[in-house]
């Protein structure tokens, strides 16, 4: 298989190369970075699919598992579904590609073309799913389906973003409002929640609008873990007239790697900067305390300053925890 794709791969690069230069066939050395770079765009492809899948997955297991089967509802373009469905009996899988698209067709326009078209085929996707596969009713309690309603279809939006598209457009809208009217992201969809958990309590009941926040907020929490992942990360930036020493410790005790660059300390008795070298180095939240006090044992009055980092690539941390 893995040969048939490396055939199949080369067959493109040499039909790009061919259109681009007629006179003469294309030679390997002029192959081979095409084919490379056809190689890493196809296996974020298969990986971006595969997000999108278990998310689709996920969305229909807590739509119809849980929230479909009770009459409850959840906040976004989902939400917003699932209460028109309430009112109009219109199947949701048609609802939820109606109530998408709008959003969509302005995140081609905000974001690109290429996540619209993504998006609409994870909608669709989901859709379908909902439509044609049959999710066992799991739980009638209603402090069950809101929690794990809202934790599977946040599971779901999830793993779709980290795909590189949504399953529910008011991630997009938010955006698009924000920049408008200088307001964050979190501003805009807890207003779009408000409004629509108003109209949930005004045409169902206040109670179910009450579970209905409650699977909201167990959905956000999920999204938030699938797309932070379960370490978080901390940069720290270390300023030390024992610069040597902690760098000989990051790298051959903690077994880690360290950026240094070279700054100047603006205060200083004797007048004007001194120059010294700073140390930058990421390591997670669980291993912080052990590093901390690695650098205390070296200098108790170095000035480090701590940032979280939301994701890496690459590098040594994922690889080798410290010793």
């Amino acid at each position: 298989m893995k040969a048939l794709v490396s055939k199949l791969l080369v067959l493109i690069a040499r039909k790009k190369l061919e259109t681009n230069e007629t006179i003469a066939p294309a030679s390997l050395k002029k192959v081979v970075p095409i084919v490379r770079t056809l190689q890493v765009e196809l296996k974020h492809a298969v990986k971006e699919f595969l997000f999108i899948a278990i998310g689709v997955i996920s969305a229909g297991f807590g739509l119809k598992g849980f929230l479909l089967p009770n009459r409850f509802i959840d906040g976004g373009a989902t939400g917003i579904s699932l209460l028109l469905q309430n009112l109009t009996h219109i199947p949701l899988s048609y609802l939820l590609i109606i109530v998408n698209l709008p959003f969509l067709i302005l995140g081609a326009k905000t974001f690109n073309l290429k996540f619209a078209l993504k998006s609409i085929l994870a909608i669709t996707f989901l859709a379908f799913v909902v439509h044609y596969v049959d999710y066992p009713t799991i739980t009638d309690d209603k402090l069950l389906i809101s929690v794990f309603g809202g934790f599977f279809l946040g599971l779901g939006i999830g793993m779709a973003m980290r795909g590189g598209s949504v399953i529910d457009g008011t991630e997009v809208l938010a955006l698009f409002i924000g920049r408008k009217l200088s307001m964050t992201i979190g501003d805009v969809l807890l207003l779009i929640n408000i409004i629509i958990f108003s109209f949930g309590a005004y045409i169902l009941s206040i109670e179910t609008a009450l579970y209905a926040i409650l699977t909201y907020m167990s959905a956000a929490k999920t999204v938030d873990f699938v797309i932070d992942g379960v370490e978080e990360y901390i940069g720290v930036t270390i300023v030390s007239e024992k610069h040597e020493e902690i760098r000989i410790m990051v790298t051959e005790k903690l077994r880690r790697a360290c950026t240094i660059y070279t700054g100047k300390g603006g205060y200083n008795q004797e007048g004007g900067a001194q120059e010294k070298d700073i140390i930058y180095t990421v390591v997670t939240r669980l291993e912080l305390a052990k590093f901390e006090t690695e650098i205390d044992k070296i200098d108790k009055n170095a000035f480090i300053i701590m940032g979280l980092v939301k994701d890496l690539k690459g590098g040594m941390i994922k690889r080798k925890p410290l010793k």
